[in-house]
């Protein structure tokens, strides 16, 4: 990954913008389409990189990597690689990825409320999505 010149204009105007709105700073861990999906399918316990990947059928391989590592430098989720053949590599929420739990829970309940307004169904149920605080190790 590309280091980010903290000097740069762009980091000098996110700053001050996160002044003015804290949203900002979660934009800046999360923002873009794929990460709050990643953290949502981690909301039911660690999985491998295949589990994943299976989750998401519409996402590329190299967008996928991309994802995880920055949410990995984020420190909101882990990565724990086994020293095993062939390679076993799982992923979890860390506990900053958890405290999430309730933005991302709020964030599927309104798109299920919103999606079935419009006549789009989602096949699951919110009631499905694990309890934050029975943390899979």
């Amino acid at each position: 990954m590309t280091a980010i010149k903290k000097t740069s204009t762009i980091q000098e105007n996110k700053a001050l913008t996160f002044q003015q709105c804290p949203v900002t700073y979660l934009m800046e861990r999360i923002g873009g389409y794929w990460k709050p999906i990643i953290l949502f399918n981690l909301l039911s316990g660690p999985k491998r990189y295949s589990e994943i990947r299976k989750s998401m059928p519409s996402i590329t391989e190299k967008v996928l990597i991309q994802q995880l590592k920055q949410l990995e430098a984020d420190s909101l989720l882990t990565r724990e690689a086994k020293p095993v053949v062939p390679p076993y590599v799982t992923y979890s929420l860390t506990e900053a990825g958890w405290r999430l739990r309730e933005v991302l829970v709020a964030m599927a309940t309104w798109s299920i409320e919103d999606g079935h307004r419009k006549g789009v169904y989602w096949e699951g149920n919110i009631a499905d999505i694990p309890d934050a605080r029975v943390q899979a190790s």
